[in-house]
């Protein structure tokens, strides 16, 4: 629906317009994507506008028709055209032309589908009748001119305008076409030429700290292992380019006692493409087979290929691997089994989906980076070969500040030690050291061509996905869905063919393919095992400020800067600044209002003028998170472009404008750690494109009733506070608001104040939450006021109100009243819940278990602060076979003060019960438990698995367990880990 696409032409023109270093860049290949988004989405505005029944541009078909035709003919010769403009300033020249015209047209075919959005908002407006008219006189809708004229709105878009900007951009595209005819370029086919890979040998060059690691590889080379019945073993190294995995497999290579356990041993360098007949002639030949008699048919060389490892143990080094056609390492492997048993092969990649491929998981390993010590060994091995004994100590302190920009790499220590090694002067080193590594003339050949390799193998979207992540600072801790959002915001994520995908899922997968290439490392995983946070070597932050120098820039203000100056006819679009200090926005945009990204890093900007935000006319991201604004100026609302706002952690924000509910294709607002934030403006509803809301940390925070028009959102990632009796807030959000919103994915946060209203059941059944398929994880949360009286009775009917959609995965129940734990009797169809969690229940007596036994995904079980419970069930009456609990793989009680006893038939200890509990159960964890005195009584026998238990702050209980003799002992002699108190017990099962 929205126009990103053009945008990308931005990222194109940058690198095709840069003298490269020897290896070319394939960017035709990625125009060419990139048109046949931009066409689909001009067919999308066509069809929108015969819609509307408007002519908002007249013979539009003509248009599309003649943009189609002009950017084949371009995009046909792009290819020659990249190649050529190095040498050739006049094609040069037209790339840049080619540029601005994109530019420019991505503004206006925007401009063009706000128009429409425009009248969309108005129509539905009409058919709601007067439901807006409350807030008519507070908001008006305004879509501004994405040109201004001295700080002031000109005017607004008229559709002839946007008409006229149309036909005069196609008409500068059509001469564009039409020069190119003059520099007589080339027609280009789709396919690219690979970049030449450097050949590898089995000999090994330089030695390095990978000592345990070559340990770990010869082990699984020598390990007589041979899991049902494999022949030969596959052993995957897996890591990003320069990390070592070439070296690891030359170390273990030429191991003697290796050596020694394989006779035949053969090393292919594969490379890419993946060619079988290549790879067999190389095996053919270290064997010593007489490949030149052999036909150049595939099976006759598999064949030979058979005889000659049949019944030999054989060592084979697939060094380089990028293939991931399984048909095609199916046909290779099938002719390696003759090998006799003990065969095992070795595969360097740095794609997970390689290793996965080959059927190796548990046999992979996973390269990581050098430590620093050992990074500096290699270093200085190759630095100071040539040096005595007075220059290493002159040197050392400056070299090891060196060291540390190679982040473990040993390519880089390598490729570092190398150009010191010539460089014997103290203020040589000091040159180097201040340099930036893309700086480094060295570094583009030896260092940024595996990276590009790498870089290449990635499809087009994705590249543009990747380039954009030189926004963040080196480090910086990147959050999945943030990145995510970014990436939609800027435009990159578009469906072409698969309309089932949405934007999220494109994100997910593109983000999921950049870690199985190793492009991201150090992740941080959620409680379910998903990949939350990762972070970006240093190299490969390089590597993408080299490729978008001209396009990217980030300014970091040191000294007491208060404000810097950018550069008169730059070509940014995106800019990030770092270390702003306390006092108004230090930048004025006179000379870059093609930005498309703004973000700020640990700055404390006070404040931004109006003035400053017309400057902006093009922005799509916006991110001034974690600075000191008070107040977000009224102009903001001018920006038809933004999809992105970030403000979050601005603690003394107030309020936000009414203007930015002019924001039509905003889709991510941020406002999370926006304490003094009470309320949002009253005409949200108008912000039909929001997809996500995030406003977490903030108390209280009133929603307006006219977001219950935003059918598109996604995430609301707030706590939605439905206000009891006595609040006043009549017109305030209710829960049947929600009624509409089934997209909503991810978690709902719903929280209840005070006295439970009349209507609170009523509202609960209207949300209708089992229709939110997307939704996975979700907190109910009471609150408890002895003051109010017993409401455990309607409590229990909103909870029942509330019945979510069996695909939840996760659910917290929080604050409930009650004598007894009350499970909804929607429980036992959360066929997929994995964790369940209650919290802060004012139950007085009571918790069974059994009655949860039935969940069965459920992995985590957790109940906290119960401060009135006495008691803890395990009932059940079942004459027949059954397994409660079948999944459960931690169960934790926390902060228990009354809890004295498990309910349990007393003689089921020694009885031959036909129930089976929780067989998969890891960890038991019991804290802060004063009274209670037994552990369960089926630790002894019915928990096979049980590696973890945590008894703290347990006083008696851990009395009973103390010193391997107390009482509870026996129920527990079998767990491998027991904790009690702070002291950890390996056990040996006595």
């Amino acid at each position: 629906m929205y126009i990103y696409v053009l945008t990308h032409f931005l990222f194109l023109a940058t690198l095709i317009g840069l003298p490269f270093f020897p290896l070319q860049v394939d960017q035709f290949l990625m125009a060419e994507a990139l048109i046949s988004v931009l066409l689909e989405q001009l067919a999308s505005i066509t069809i929108q506008q015969v819609q509307q029944q408007v002519k908002l541009v007249v013979d539009v078909k003509k248009e599309v028709a003649n943009l189609t035709h002009y950017f084949r003919a371009i995009e046909a010769v792009l290819k020659d055209a990249e190649e050529r403009q190095v040498k050739e300033a006049s094609v040069k020249l037209w790339l840049d032309d080619l540029k601005d015209v994109s530019n420019e047209m991505e503004d206006v075919l925007d401009d063009w589908n706000t128009e429409i959005l425009r009248l969309q908002i108005e129509t539905q407006e009409k058919e709601d009748g007067n439901a807006l008219d409350t807030t008519k006189k507070k908001v008006c809708l305004c879509i501004p001119t994405a040109f201004f004229c001295s700080g002031q709105v000109s005017r607004v878009i008229f559709r002839r305008d946007i008409a006229q900007k149309i036909k005069d951009l196609n008409e500068r595209l059509a001469t564009i076409a039409d020069i190119r005819q003059k520099f007589n370029l080339q027609y280009t086919k789709s396919s690219t030429e690979h970049i030449e890979r450097q050949k590898t040998t089995s000999f090994v060059d330089q030695t390095f700290g990978r000592v345990d690691e070559k340990e770990l590889l010869v082990g699984k080379l020598l390990s007589k292992s041979n899991p049902e019945g494999q022949s030969p073993i596959v052993i995957p190294i897996v890591g990003m380019g320069g990390i070592g995995k070439t070296t690891l497999s030359q170390l273990a290579y030429n191991d003697k006692r290796v050596q020694e356990n394989f006779k035949d041993r053969i090393w292919v360098c594969v490379s890419d493409p993946f060619d079988e007949l290549n790879i067999a002639k190389t095996i053919l030949a270290r064997l010593g087979g007489n490949v030149n008699s052999i036909s150049s048919d595939l099976d006759a060389f598999f064949e030979c290929l058979q005889k000659s490892i049949e019944g030999k143990k054989f060592l084979l080094v697939l060094d380089d691997v990028w293939n991931q056609d399984c048909m095609k390492w199916a046909n290779l492997k099938l002719h390696l089994q003759k090998g006799a048993v003990g065969s095992k092969i070795i595969v360097t990649t740095r794609k997970e989906e390689v290793a996965r491929m080959m059927g190796a998981p548990d046999n992979t390993i996973n390269l990581k980076v050098l430590s620093d010590e050992n990074c500096w060994s290699l270093f200085a091995g190759i630095a100071f070969a040539n040096s005595n004994q007075d220059e290493c100590r002159n040197l050392e302190p400056i070299g090891r500040e060196i060291v540390k920009k190679c982040k473990g790499l040993p390519l880089v220590a390598k490729t570092l030690g190398g150009l010191m090694c010539c460089k014997k002067e103290k203020k040589e080193w000091q040159d180097v050291l201040s340099s930036e590594i893309w700086e480094l003339h060295t570094m583009e050949q030896h260092v940024f061509q595996p990276l590009l390799l790498s870089y290449y193998d990635l499809t087009p979207m994705i590249k543009q996905c990747l380039l954009y992540c030189v926004t963040f600072p080196k480090d910086h801790v990147i959050n999945r869905k943030v990145l995510i959002e970014l990436w939609m915001s800027q435009g990159f994520l578009v469906s072409i063919g698969n309309k089932k995908k949405t934007i999220i899922d494109i994100g997910e997968s593109y983000f999921d393919d950049l870690i199985r290439r190793s492009f991201f490392q150090n992740f941080k995983k959620d409680e379910f095992g998903d990949i939350e946070k990762c972070q970006m070597h240093d190299i490969v932050h390089d590597f993408l400020q080299y490729l978008t120098r001209n396009e990217c820039l980030i300014v970091e203000f040191k000294g007491g800067e208060k404000r810097i100056e950018l550069p008169a006819d730059n070509k940014l679009s995106h800019l990030t600044i770092m270390f702003a200090p306390y006092s108004p926005f230090p930048f004025s945009f006179d000379h870059c209002q093609r930005l498309r990204t703004i973000t700020t890093f640990n700055c404390k900007i006070t404040s931004l003028s109006g003035e400053l935000i017309l400057q902006l006319k093009c922005v799509r991201t916006l991110n001034l998170s974690g600075n000191n604004i008070e107040e977000v100026p009224d102009e903001v609302g001018v920006l038809v472009h933004l999809r992105y706002l970030d403000l979050s952690s601005n603690r003394r924000l107030k309020k936000l404008p009414d203007s930015l509910c002019n924001l039509v294709n905003l889709q991510t607002l941020r406002v999370d750690g926006c304490d003094g934030l009470k309320k949002l403006p009253e005409a949200m509803g108008k912000l039909t494109s929001l997809q996500h809301l995030h406003a977490q940390g903030i108390r209280h925070l009133k929603l307006p009733k006219s977001i219950a028009r935003l059918k598109s959102l996604r995430t609301l990632d707030l706590w939605v506070v439905i206000e009891g009796e006595g609040s006043g807030d009549v017109e305030g959000f209710r829960l049947s608001e929600l009624r509409d919103m089934d997209e909503l994915q991810g978690k709902l946060f719903i929280r209840f104040m005070g006295k439970l209203k009349d209507s609170a059941a009523s509202d609960a059944e209207k949300a209708k939450l089992v229709n939110k398929k997307h939704l996975l994880h979700l907190v109910l949360a009471f609150n408890f006021d002895e003051s109010k009286g017993n409401q455990s009775t309607i409590q229990e009917v909103v909870l029942n109100a509330l019945q979510p959609n069996s695909n939840l995965e996760s659910l917290q129940i929080r604050g409930y009243y009650g004598s007894t734990l009350y499970y909804p009797n929607w429980t036992s169809s959360l066929i997929n819940l994995k964790s369940l969690t209650f919290s802060r229940c004012h139950v007085f007596y009571y918790v069974p278990l059994s009655v949860l036994g039935y969940l069965g995904s459920l992995e985590r079980l957790r109940f906290e602060r119960m401060f009135e419970v006495k008691k803890v069930g395990f009932e059940y009456s079942l004459d027949h076979q059954v397994i409660l609990f079948p999944n459960l793989k931690q169960l934790e009680f926390d902060y228990f003060p009354e809890w004295e006893e498990w309910d349990h038939d007393e003689n089921d200890a020694t009885s031959s019960s036909p129930t089976c509990f929780m067989p998969r159960l890891s960890t038991l964890s019991i804290e802060y438990c004063f009274k209670l005195k037994t552990l369960p009584y089926f630790l002894p026998r019915k928990t096979p698995l049980l590696q973890n238990l945590i008894i703290s702050r347990c006083f008696i209980l851990s009395q009973s367990c103390k010193d391997r003799q107390g009482p509870e002992w026996s129920k527990i002699s079998h767990i491998p880990n027991i904790t009690i108190e702070a002291k950890i017990v390996q056990n040996d099962g006595v």
